[in-house]
């Protein structure tokens, strides 16, 4: 057998490792070939995609995944030509990991300016907590709180001033009173505008609080109503009124709601089958829909557009308690829970979210606005957040000891058809708070 000498063996060696790396050298000239053509095939896709993201945004994201993918792959590489275990390998990916996502994070929060928020007024002039707030939908526009001292109020938006009282009964019915107010003097508004994620302290308002109450107190009092809604074996949390204004719908901590007709008090349905207390009721701004909200972690919808047929569905996207539920004037359902999660849903195909808002705290009742489409979520921790129906973060309202709310925020409303005062919140620091909310156009671009 012929034994090949040393030196032939060496020139050999030679020649297949310059074989070898020439190889490589049309591999990694392949490879990033391929990575340049894959990255003008994925733009295409990209650009072909149904999104509501800008484009830019969208080409932003596409590199920021590639610069991810190149550091993961470079990872890979280095571990396969190095002794390093694989619990180190893991390590390393999850730092690298880490250290991405909070670069795409980071250069989203570069490409947006914040919202600006401006206190307009402050309602103050109740004993308790404010449960719930409103805004009237004809002409004068006043602003309705509802509080757990037994009385309704009247306000007037310009001037914080109270206008009326309703002495309300807390006995398991609900009460329809009309009122006549004039309205004040409107005086010159002081810009005391500040971005919507700083805290400030302001002077101590414990006396003029104290001065608000007992001016609130002076105000003429109503304590006959004009129509009561009986049957209810519970008490009363909320209430709506069905789009044409001769029906109203109430819900009550006795499992059910009911529906009556305005001019005669007459109970024409109860909806019941909700296992415990409800939590919200709210109708559509435009059909006979009705949204109801309970502890049991559901959320039934009520259909009473066909005079004939009053059908019910029931959505289980929630693992709490189900705080509140309420239409937008498109065809979506946004509900919120104590499970810290608000849910968009569309009414086309609600058999699953189309975004889901996760927080930190439990979230009390929502609202959302009917044109820039914003959803205001207040919590118990004090805070208000802004989002927009894809689940973005747009803004979170100042609060401080001296400023916005002290305690709970419990109820948030939207009113655009004021311009300047947008936005009210009601909590149980006995104050209901009117706000001027400005989100810059490249925040709503989606």
């Amino acid at each position: 057998m012929p034994v090949e000498s040393g030196s032939s063996a060496a020139a050999r060696h030679t020649k297949q490792k310059r074989k070898s790396h020439s190889l490589s050298i049309r591999r990694s000239n392949s490879t990033e070939q391929d990575q340049r053509t894959g990255t003008g095939m994925q733009r295409d896709m990209l650009d072909g995609q149904d999104s509501k993201l800008p484009l830019s945004m969208r080409s932003t994201l596409l590199d920021l995944f590639g610069q991810i993918e190149r550091e993961f792959e470079s990872l890979y590489i280095e571990n396969l030509e190095s002794s390093h275990s694989t619990s180190q390998l893991s390590q390393k990916l999850k730092t690298t990991y880490k250290a991405s996502t909070s670069k795409i994070v980071s250069s989203f929060k570069a490409t947006t300016s914040r919202a600006v928020c401006q206190i307009l007024k402050e309602y103050v002039g109740h004993r308790d907590g404010i449960w719930d707030l409103a805004i009237t939908r004809n002409s004068p526009v006043v602003l309705g709180t509802a509080s757990a001292d037994h009385s309704a109020a009247l306000w007037s938006i310009e001037t914080g001033k109270c206008l009326l009282r309703y002495a309300a009964s807390g006995d398991q019915t609900a009460h329809i009173w009309r009122y006549m107010v004039q309205l004040p003097v409107i005086p010159p508004v002081a810009d005391i505008s500040v971005s919507c994620d700083d805290e400030l302290d302001f002077s101590d308002k414990e006396e003029a609080e104290g001065d608000a109450e007992a001016q609130c107190s002076e105000v003429p009092t109503i304590r006959v109503a004009t129509t009561t809604l009986k049957s209810h074996q519970g008490v009363v949390i909320a209430a709506d009124w069905l789009v044409g204004g001769k029906q109203v719908v109430t819900a009550s901590w006795d499992r059910a709601a009911n529906l009556y007709e305005v001019e005669t008090s007459e109970l024409v349905h109860t909806l019941t089958g909700h296992d415990q207390e409800l939590t919200h009721c709210c109708t559509h701004p435009s059909q006979r829909l009705v949204v109801t909200s309970s502890r049991d972690t559901t959320f039934r919808l009520w259909d009473f557009r066909d005079p004939s047929i009053h059908s019910v569905n029931v959505f289980q996207g929630h693992t709490d308690t189900v705080t509140s539920a309420v239409f937008t004037v498109g065809d979506n359902v946004v509900s919120g829970s104590d499970d810290r999660t608000v849910k968009v849903w569309d009414l086309k195909n609600m058999r699953s979210p189309i975004a889901t808002i996760r927080t930190d705290s439990a979230v009390n009742r929502i609202s959302v606005s009917a044109n820039q489409r914003i959803i205001a979520l207040p919590h118990d921790n004090r805070q208000v957040r802004l989002f927009d129906m894809t689940g973005v973060r747009l803004a979170r309202l100042p609060r401080s000891n001296r400023q916005g709310h002290r305690r709970m925020v419990c109820c948030s409303v939207w009113n655009e058809e004021n311009a300047s005062c947008n936005l009210f919140t009601c909590g149980f620091d006995r104050q209901a708070i009117g706000w001027n909310i400005n989100i810059p156009v490249l925040l709503q671009e989606k």
